[in-house]
């Protein structure tokens, strides 16, 4: 991407996953209300459905990158010492890899146990 759209494909990435979460949370309290689980086997069964496993599993990269481009923006236009900015955003980056990967291991065991 160009130096001139790298702007308009955050704004678009940033929109798009907000969409993402809004729709999923309010699938989710549609969920809750209806029939919610009332015991751990029961929620485990749920997120071994394959599609609530792949719904939530976009829902939790949406949220990665909602995140990361709006606490990118704000590093960026804030923290102006070069080093500190790639500090903070480092371990930004190395945050959320590891909130990513603990997220989707979760949902990986659950479909194994």
């Amino acid at each position: 991407m160009s130096r001139k759209l790298s702007g308009l494909g955050a704004w678009v990435l940033q929109r798009a996953t907000a969409i993402y979460i809004g729709l999923f949370g309010v699938a989710l309290l549609g969920v809750m209300l209806v029939s919610p689980p009332t015991d751990y086997a029961q929620w485990r069964n749920w997120f071994a459905d394959p599609l609530v496993g792949i719904a939530t599993l976009v829902f939790i990269v949406s949220i990665l990158l909602h995140a990361w481009v709006g606490i990118r923006d704000v590093l960026i236009d804030y923290i102006k010492p070069l080093w500190l900015r790639v500090s903070l955003l480092a371990l930004l980056a190395l945050g959320l890899l590891t909130w990513g990967l603990w997220a989707s291991q979760s949902l990986i065991l659950v479909r194994l146990v």
